[in-house]
């Protein structure tokens, strides 16, 4: 199992929730502050199946194209030993 860390603008937030969503992906969202001049940014945080990364990976993509160059979103694939719901 992997935890996926999504890093996008507002702006961004809304379309790659319901991207995820509408992918049948389970995602929280988390409102959170950095970079240049302290802009708002949201933090998604998704756990998925090994097998299900590149799919993740890919549903970023198509939601926000590149705008001339411009990087949209950071991702962080981290492994997940442990997982437990109570």
């Amino acid at each position: 199992m992997k935890m996926i860390i999504v890093i996008v603008k507002d702006q961004d937030a809304d379309a790659l929730t319901q991207a995820f969503t509408a992918a049948s992906y389970r995602v929280t969202r988390v409102a959170s502050t950095g970079g240049f001049l302290r802009s708002g940014v949201v933090t998604l945080l998704l756990g998925v199946e090994d097998d299900q990364v590149d799919t993740v990976i890919e549903t970023v993509r198509s939601a926000l194209p590149s705008k001339g160059g411009e990087k949209r979103a950071t991702l962080f694939v981290v492994p997940v030993h442990h997982y437990e719901q109570v």
